[in-house]
C-alpha cells in the first residue's frame, strides 16, 4: 500500500478489533507490569551492594522491548498510525549506553505508559467481556473506547509532541506548496486551452467578418459563405469555452451536487461504473471539485491503462471526512510515483490537505482511496 502522506488522520478501530485488543491485552499488561514492579522494587533495594545494577539494567531493556510490543499491538489491533520512535543513540561501554537509555526521554514515557496501561487494562477487559455479550455496546462504544486508547498510546509511545507538531508544519508546508504547484499547472493549462482553442476561433471569427465586410456591395454569394463561416466558427468558440468552464467547475456540481456529477461521469466512461454517493450533509464546494475531479481522472486511467471491465465508486462521509474510493478489476500495478498521473491526484487533494492511499497488487484489484477534510 502506498500514501501519498506519512500520517494521515487517526481512524476509529473496527469493534471486533477493540473488543479483541481489550481482551487479549489484559494477560499480556499483567505480566508486564509484575514484572516491572517487582524488578524495580528488587533492583532499587539491592543497588548498593550492586546486585541491583543488572537487575535495573534488565527493567530498562525490558521497558523499552515491552513498548516496542506494544506499538506494534497498537498499530495492528486499533489502526493506531503512529510513527517509529526516535531513541537516544549514545556510544560507548554498557554502563555509559545505560546511563543514555536513562536520560532519553523515550524511556520514561515507555515506562509511564506500561504503568498506566495496566489498570487501564482492567476497565478495559471487563468492558470487552460486556461487549461480547452485549452487541450495541461492541457496536457504539467500544471503537471509541479502542480510539481513545489509541491517542493515549500515541501520546506516550509515538514521538514527542515537539517532534510530532514539527512534522505536521513540514507537511503542511509541502502540502501547500503541491497545491500551488497544482494550480499553477492549472493554470497553464487553461491557458494554452483558450490559446490553442477558443482564441483560434475568435481570430477566425474576426477574419471572416473582415473579409465580408469588404464583399457587402460586390459579392453577396462570398458574403453569405463568410458569413457562415464565422458563424460557425462563433459557435464553435462558445463550445470551447462551455467545456473549459466545465473543467474548471462542472454546472451540474453546483446544481445538484457530487451523486448527480459522479453518476453523469460514470454515464461517459467506457467501462460499466457503479456509483454510490452518501455525503449528506452536503461538503464545501472545494471538497466536492476535489472529489469530483479525483474520480475523473481516476476513472480516465482506468479506462486506458488498467486493462479493467468494471469499475466502482464509492463516496460517504463521516463527521469531518469525505472519502472517496474507487475500485477496478484490472492488472493492478498501480503506485504514487513522481510525474505520474496518481502523484498528481495527490497533489490535487493536497491543496484541501486531504490524501491519496493506493492498494493495488499484481493482478489486482486496485483500490484508490482519497481522504479529503471537510475542515481545514
Amino acid at each position: 500500500m502506498t500514501d501519498a502522506r506519512p500520517e494521515a488522520r487517526q481512524p476509529r478501530p473496527q469493534a471486533f478489533k477493540a473488543i479483541g485488543f481489550m481482551v487479549a491485552s489484559f494477560p499480556l499488561r499483567l505480566v508486564q507490569f509484575v514484572l516491572l514492579v517487582v524488578l524495580v522494587t528488587v533492583g532499587i533495594g539491592t543497588v548498593v551492594i550492586w546486585v541491583g545494577i543488572p537487575i535495573l539494567l534488565t527493567v530498562t531493556w525490558l521497558t523499552r522491548w515491552f513498548a516496542d510490543v506494544e506499538r506494534a499491538w497498537v498499530r495492528s489491533a486499533l489502526g493506531t498510525r503512529m510513527p517509529p520512535v526516535e531513541r537516544l543513540q549514545v556510544e560507548g561501554g554498557w554502563l555509559r549506553r545505560w546511563f543514555g537509555q536513562l536520560t532519553d526521554p523515550t524511556t520514561w514515557r515507555d515506562l509511564g505508559y506500561l504503568l498506566i496501561a495496566f489498570p487501564l487494562g482492567i476497565l478495559e477487559f471487563a468492558i470487552g467481556l460486556v461487549a461480547i455479550v452485549l452487541l450495541p455496546i461492541a457496536i457504539w462504544v467500544v471503537p471509541g473506547i479502542g480510539y481513545l486508547h489509541g491517542r493515549l498510546a500515541l501520546s506516550l509511545l509515538g514521538p514527542p509532541k515537539a517532534r510530532r507538531l514539527q512534522e505536521k508544519a513540514s507537511q503542511l508546508q509541502a502540502s501547500r506548496a503541491r497545491g500551488v504547484d497544482a494550480a499553477e499547472a492549472e493554470r497553464r493549462r487553461i491557458e494554452r486551452d483558450l490559446h490553442d482553442g477558443a482564441q483560434q476561433r475568435l481570430v477566425s471569427v474576426a477574419m471572416s467578418l473582415g473579409r465580408a465586410k469588404s464583399k457587402l456591395e460586390g459579392d453577396p454569394v462570398a458574403l453569405r459563405t463568410l458569413i457562415d463561416e464565422a458563424h460557425t466558427d462563433a459557435k464553435l468558440a462558445v463550445s470551447e469555452l462551455r467545456d473549459l468552464a466545465r473543467g474548471i467547475y462542472p454546472a451540474v456540481l453546483a446544481d445538484r451536487g457530487l451523486d448527480a456529477a459522479l453518476s453523469a461521469q460514470a454515464a461517459k466512461s467506457p467501462i460499466h461504473v457503479d456509483v454510490d454517493v452518501e455525503v449528506d450533509p452536503r461538503p464545501p464546494a472545494a471538497v466536492e471539485t476535489t472529489a469530483y475531479f479525483i474520480v475523473g481522472e481516476t476513472l480516465t486511467n482506468v479506462a486506458k491503462h488498467a486493462g479493467a471491465s468494471e469499475a466502482g465508486v464509492r463516496v460517504w462521509r463521516t463527521d469531518e471526512t469525505v472519502v472517496v474510493e474507487v475500485t477496478d478489476n484490472g492488472r493492478g500495478g498501480a503506485q504514487i510515483r513522481p510525474g505520474g498521473g496518481l502523484a498528481g491526484l495527490a497533489d490535487r487533494a493536497a491543496t484541501i490537505d486531504g490524501v491519496i492511499s493506493v492498494v493495488s497488487p499484481p493482478g489486482g484489484p486496485t483500490v484508490i482511496r482519497a481522504d479529503l477534510p471537510c475542515t481545514w
